[in-house]
């Protein structure tokens, strides 16, 4: 892969190189991409497990130039907050936004055993964390959507 290309996934098209939270704004980049298609839980299932496996050895190649996990390497924000969004029973703007803010809680706290995932080795550590920071929002909805707490 040519080094201009994966510096354009891996930096989440250019979110990456925000000057202030980085991971949120490829976080933001997501949400935006998910209201394209906001009931296509399948294609952006897809979408997460593609991006997942491009996204190893991009974030790996990042880090080989730019030292362990380089704030600019968003591609595992834009992953992780899409399985945040997918397969939830309703959606709307307040369920994105609640997806959003869990998974970035989740993100950023690294409770166990996503504060363990980051020793992998390479873009696995990088990119395994936010996937389990998206499963962690999602569950949380899940369980707070089909309580009828949010709607």
């Amino acid at each position: 892969m040519k080094k201009g290309l994966i510096y354009v996934i891996g930096a989440g098209l250019g979110t990456g190189y925000a000057p202030l939270a980085p991971g949120t704004a490829g976080s933001l980049l997501a949400v935006l991409l998910f209201f394209l298609w906001p009931q296509a839980s399948f294609f952006w299932l897809m979408m997460a497990i593609v991006f997942f496996l491009i996204g190893v050895p991009v974030s790996t190649a990042i880090e080989k130039e730019r030292g362990q996990d380089p704030s600019l390497v968003v591609i595992d924000e834009v992953v992780g907050q899409w399985l945040a969004l997918i397969f939830l029973p309703l959606f709307n703007w307040k369920i994105a936004l609640a997806a959003f803010l869990l998974f970035r809680l989740f993100d950023i706290w690294k409770p166990f055993p996503i504060n363990r995932s980051q020793s992998l080795k390479a873009g696995w550590g990088i990119m395994v964390d936010d996937v389990l920071a998206g499963i962690y929002a999602n569950i949380v909805l899940q369980i707070v959507l089909r309580s009828g707490l949010l709607r």
